[in-house]
């Protein structure tokens, strides 16, 4: 807990959240000071300013909190994509590196049909040293005949100075009318 106190990201994030505040108190003093006799579409103007003034910073601050926890020469993302999804019905999906559990995703029904239309989940998004690595990846689901399947897929890869992509895709294998899973990495 020291550590994140002396973190001079974590100081930087909380200066721009006390700037942040301070600009949204003066934006409240403003809309408060305008004469009440103003008060019917001008005062709505004046909110939806505020709104998107705030959603606004929110997003800035998102990016900045983003950049400063997860620097890019040490990021690493593993996004998954599902292919028609005809052979296997994916319920759970876990994330290892180097044997450290980083993630168990259960899926709804809407998050199936969104990925099966082309959609992509990012499942993971940390910090991992330079060197080699190791992903396991364990897909549980509903597989041929309406079984209950459970499979796992394995890749070995390096990484190095700046930000690494991995892709899980589940495919279905048509010559043997079982699903593949693959998994590999951006350029």
């Amino acid at each position: 807990m020291t550590q994140l106190k002396n973190d001079p990201g974590i100081n930087t994030l909380k200066t721009l959240l006390r700037i942040a505040l301070i600009i949204l108190c003066c934006f409240g003093i403003s809309l408060s000071a305008e004469p009440l006799a103003d008060s019917g579409q001008g005062l709505d103007q004046q909110v939806e300013d505020l709104k998107k003034a705030v959603v606004e910073l929110n997003r800035d601050l998102f990016i900045l909190e983003e950049e400063l926890l997860f620097p890019g020469n040490t990021q690493v993302s593993i996004f998954l994509s599902l292919d028609i999804g005809k052979y296997f019905k994916l319920d759970s999906v876990q994330l290892q590196i180097d044997s450290k559990e980083l993630t168990n995703y259960l899926y709804t029904e809407r998050e199936i049909k969104a990925l099966q239309r082309g959609g992509v989940q990012r499942l993971y998004l940390g910090n991992l040293k330079s060197g080699d690595h190791e992903l396991v990846a364990f897909f549980t689901g509903i597989g041929p005949k309406g079984r209950d399947y459970k499979r796992g897929a394995t890749v070995s890869f390096s990484k190095g100075i700046g930000p690494k992509y991995l892709e899980l895709k589940i495919v279905d294998g048509v010559a043997l009318q079982q699903p593949d899973f693959e998994i590999r990495e951006w350029e």
